[in-house]
């Protein structure tokens, strides 16, 4: 075999005819490049160039896939789609600002523009000062004051009184709200150069509660224990005042139980409601109340019998004290060292310690006189009277020819008169001569209790707020009884 057959099985074995056609035709491209004339003046005129076509072998599908041993398909359009060409989503701005961005969410709206000036009443304020104090004349004031019956509210002002001023212009009041309590108060309104008064009276959401105690030093101290409101603790001594002498009477492991009625308003707590029921066990004995209504609408606490628990006179004008000195018509006097008869008992109790009148009646004194210091005499049906003396100070609104109730608070503990500390002297009269207070009141009648015609309405308005209290203190035995788990 020649040089010339060996060569040309060498290209047919390694050079496929394709390749060398496509070989060729570039070979015959360079040549002319080379060729084609060239130069500066020849570069500003273009040269005319002859199309060479050049035979491009396309390389078939089916033969692909079959070298590869994968299966063969028809393109379609989808293949020539750029999947990551950007589009229309692509130039929305998600984060352009929209109407909401425009908004200022703090910006001040009506409630904050008008805004409301709170004063609570404090010990020693004065109706003059506040208004000074918040911007107003004395003119403001007597406008205010002479708008309404209503107004007198203003004239009786408590420590805890919420009053509330709107003030938009200086020196000009729009509006005043008086709120004796979260849930009753009065809004005085201007209208030209007058004031218009409305009642404010929210209704609260009662939730009643039950607690229980036991002696171990005083009364008060056990209810403070049970974290039971020290209102209810005085009102509980209140109602049973005419049956227990609270100083002398209690004994060390004596109980105690109360139901009564707890305010609130929005969910929030805002105050103690009444005593619906209470028991006190005293050396054994058992005293019941329950509160009723009656047809004129007073309210009153009774036994489960319909005996009334109010006697006609309390036992103690004070609950909280101890006795220095009795009734005693031969004492010698402290001051003197003569002998003078002690008219009265005297109760040592920290000064401003609430005095409380012991029955319904009409203030007859309430005035300084010689050694008696600051006196208050009440005068009472069936020719009873009785003196409260050496007083610190007179309750509000207490003067000569006030009507009074029984536990009504008359004054304040005080040293005043010839009094050597603290302390109230007490007097009992009847019929103009002087009685022992501690003595006189077994032998006096019982107040008023239900008539038989009424024992039915009675019964029908307490029966089931008796059933609940005793099933409430059954509970609280089961519980104190269960064996300890040791």
């Amino acid at each position: 075999m020649d040089f010339t057959e060996i060569s040309k099985q060498f290209t047919d074995k390694y050079f496929p005819r394709n390749h060398l056609y496509i070989a060729g035709a570039l070979s015959i491209l360079c040549v002319l490049l080379i060729l084609i004339p060239g130069g500066k003046e020849e570069a500003a005129v273009p040269a005319q160039t002859t199309q060479i076509p050049i035979p491009v072998t396309f390389v078939n599908e089916e033969s692909v896939a079959k070298r590869a041993n994968l299966p063969s398909r028809q393109l379609v359009l989808e293949d020539y789609v750029v999947t990551d060409e950007p589009v229309l989503e692509d130039y929305l701005v998600t984060d352009e600002p929209v109407l909401e961005d425009y908004l200022v969410t703090d910006e001040p709206v009506l409630e904050d523009v008008t805004l409301w000036q709170n004063i609570e009443v404090e010990s020693g304020d004065n109706l003059s000062a506040i208004f000074t104090k918040v911007g107003l004349s004395d003119q403001q004031l007597f406008r205010v004051l002479n708008s309404s019956d209503e107004a007198k509210v203003l004239n009786r002002l408590y420590p805890g009184y919420q009053l509330d001023f709107m003030i938009p212009d200086a020196g000009e009041l729009e509006q005043l709200r008086v709120l004796k309590s979260p849930l009753e108060g009065y809004l005085f309104t201007r209208n030209n150069n007058d004031y218009e008064v409305e009642p404010i009276l929210k209704e609260a959401q009662i939730q009643q509660a039950f607690k229980v105690g036991e002696i171990a030093d005083s009364l008060f101290m056990a209810g403070q224990r049970e974290q039971i409101p020290a209102v209810h603790i005085m009102d509980m001594a209140n109602i049973f005042g005419g049956v227990i002498d609270f100083i002398l009477d209690p004994r060390t492991g004596d109980q105690f139980s109360i139901l009564y009625d707890e305010q609130y308003l929005d969910g929030e707590f805002v105050g103690n409601g009444q005593i619906l029921t209470t028991q006190f066990t005293n050396q054994g004995k058992k005293y019941t109340a329950v509160r009723y209504i009656n047809e004129e609408g007073e309210a009153g606490y009774y036994s489960p019998e319909g005996e009334s628990m109010r006697k006609a006179f309390l036992r103690n004008p004070l609950d909280v004290f101890r006795i220095s000195s009795n009734f005693n018509p031969r004492r010698r006097h402290p001051i003197s060292n003569t002998i003078r008869a002690h008219k009265g008992t005297d109760y040592a109790a920290p000064a401003g310690t609430p005095i409380r009148a012991t029955s319904d009646g009409r203030v007859t004194r309430a005035s300084r006189y010689g050694s008696f210091g600051n006196l208050v005499i009440v005068k009472h049906a069936g020719g009873f009277e009785t003196k409260y003396a050496h007083l610190s100070r007179y309750a509000r609104g207490i003067s000569r020819g006030d009507r009074v109730r029984q536990g009504d608070i008359i004054g304040y503990v005080g040293a005043t008169g010839g009094a050597t500390g603290p302390h109230l002297h007490y007097e009992f009269l009847v019929n103009g001569v002087h009685q022992n207070p501690r003595t006189i009141l077994n032998k006096l009648p019982k107040a008023v209790s239900i008539e038989p015609a009424e024992m039915e309405r009675f019964n029908q308005q307490t029966a089931g707020l008796l059933l609940q209290f005793e099933e409430l203190n059954t509970s609280r035995l089961l519980i104190l009884n269960q064996p300890s788990a040791d």
